[in-house]
């Protein structure tokens, strides 16, 4: 290398890299219309967080980003995501089948078509998932987080009435609602939040951790004030999935210890936050009275049971369908409360079918995933976890219009349609092996399996001079254990030059090659 080489290479204060041995992971720096168009994402996913009325300020910003993702070149549609995206389309179409034999079109072409545009958006993130998948992930659960914690917040303002008028806005039926019409869509919308609040407690430094456990403490307070057996029951299972598999998996005994430790801590903790909730009376009797397994409404004909034994007969007799939004109106007192039962009846048999074959084949493909270790860190077992919570509670309430549900569903496609990433080490040299690689050694005399290394040349049998080197043949008799002759040849010499990364590289300099006699 050359002075002017040199200077051209150090002249910015950074060593150049051989083409080839760049960093692996750099990411190009991103154009504005990419830091837009991810701003939009993130304000997109927190703003489904505010569903008062219908459609939600979240509807009109997922719709264009369902175009301008696409546009802008964040998603990566590859195979996977391409049959997701059919499988979805199928479901929804015998949905329209379905409403061939409705009395009234408008309730069920209006739910169709806002089952079709969450089925869109599912593929869109899904896409956009799987061409960045960690940090595409950790920008889609970062913003549900920040969401779910104003939600929280003004479900927790508004149930203690800690501003005004608030009681009336935030709370439904004496429990607390927020920003969410019914409380029971606010208790299960916080559950991913409360998954993805505890990994990053569990996986940041004590000191670093305290905002995170605050935060884990507001939502789930406020899962509580909602009252809603269900999502008491999914964060159960959510949490105690995803703190199982993170044992499991884990490499180090340390990480264990910790799992275990600030779970224990996080228990505890959560016992006077519940004894004061329900410290007055009335709060008391209306958590005596959610905590039962049965209400009234959920027995007898006419009951909730009674209703989902009517969807089944109905399901038997009507291979299509009978369309969305006809069951309340004609054949029980309200809907069925099962997703799967309600998409039987909304799709017919192939819908129905499809829509059990994708929940259950995402689900499976990814614990296989989580379980095979965490190569993004963990997130994969947050969005699983979670999922596989809103599906179990599927079976007792209608989920297949919840935003949060397609967004996680989007999410987990897309990180089993990604890439690995895989943990490449930068190349660096740590010291100049080009010494080494340059001593004479011995090698045995060609024969069919070629020539050996033996071990370098013992001292003596090379003299060099300035003008040659002189070789010693007899002190190399009888050198190794083979009967061949052994002989000396020169010095290796590299096809190509050496590479050195970081360090002055000017005090390096390339050696003379010794000739051999």
């Amino acid at each position: 290398m050359n002075a002017m080489a040199r200077k051209s290479e150090f002249s910015s204060g950074r060593p150049a890299l051989p083409r080839g041995l760049e960093t692996p992971g750099r990411a190009k720096p991103k154009s504005l219309t990419h830091k837009l168009s991810l701003a939009a994402v993130w304000l997109a996913v927190a703003t489904s967080a505010i569903v008062f009325t219908e459609p939600a300020p979240t509807d009109a910003l997922m719709l264009g980003l369902v175009v301008l993702l696409p546009v802008v070149g964040l998603v990566r549609f590859n195979p996977p995501i391409i049959a997701f995206a059919a499988l979805l389309l199928v479901i929804n179409a015998f949905g329209y089948v379905a409403t061939i034999g409705v009395v009234d079109y408008s309730d069920a072409t209006k739910h169709t078509a806002v089952s079709l545009y969450l089925s869109l958006a599912a593929v869109v993130i899904a896409a956009f998932v799987a061409r960045r998948p960690v940090e595409a992930t950790r920008l889609l659960l970062g913003a549900q987080l920040a969401g779910a914690l104003v939600a929280a917040a003004a479900g927790i303002a508004g149930y203690f009435d800690l501003v005004p008028g608030g009681s009336d806005l935030l709370t439904r039926f004496g429990r607390a609602s927020g920003t969410f019409k019914d409380p029971n869509v606010l208790g299960s919308f916080l559950v991913p939040a409360i998954v993805y609040a505890l990994h990053l407690w569990i996986h940041r430094p004590l000191h670093k951790g305290l905002g995170y456990a605050a935060a884990l403490a507001v939502l789930s307070l406020a899962l509580l004030l909602t009252f809603s057996r269900g999502a008491w029951g999914i964060a159960a299972i959510a949490v105690a999935i995803y703190l199982y598999v993170a044992f499991v998996t884990s490499n180090r005994n340390g990480d264990r210890v910790r799992i275990i430790g600030l779970g224990l801590a996080g228990i505890l903790a959560l016992i006077p936050l519940f004894a004061f909730a329900v410290s007055s009376d009335g709060v008391g009797e209306l958590f005596a009275e959610r905590a039962s397994l049965t209400q009234s409404y959920d027995v007898g004909p006419e009951g909730r049971f009674g209703g989902q034994r009517k969807a089944l007969d109905l399901i038997a007799e009507n291979p299509f369908g009978i369309g969305a939004g006809e069951f309340p109106k004609g054949h029980h007192p309200e809907d069925v409360h099962n997703v799967y039962l309600s998409m039987f009846l909304n799709a017919g048999w192939i819908g129905g079918s499809g829509y059990l074959a994708l929940v259950a084949g995402v689900l499976v493909l990814g614990f296989a995933r989580s379980f095979r270790g965490n190569p993004t860190g963990g997130l994969t077992l947050v969005a699983v976890a979670s999922l596989a919570a809103i599906v179990f509670e599927g079976t007792i309430i209608d989920t297949d219009h919840w935003r949060h549900f397609y967004l996680l569903l989007g999410v987990v496609v897309g990180l089993l349609a990604s890439r690995p990433p895989r943990n490449a080490r930068p190349a660096r040299i740590v010291r100049d092996r080009r010494p080494i690689l340059l001593r004479p050694v011995v090698l045995l005399a060609p024969a069919r399996r070629g020539a050996r290394i033996l071990r370098p040349a013992p001292t003596g049998a090379v003299r060099p001079s300035a003008a040659r080197v002189t070789i010693d043949l007899r002190a190399l008799q009888g050198y190794g254990a083979s009967k061949r002759k052994a002989k000396l040849i020169g010095p290796v010499r590299p096809k190509r030059p050496p590479r050195l990364i970081g360090g002055d590289q000017s005090r390096w300099k390339r050696p003379a090659l010794p000739s051999t006699a």
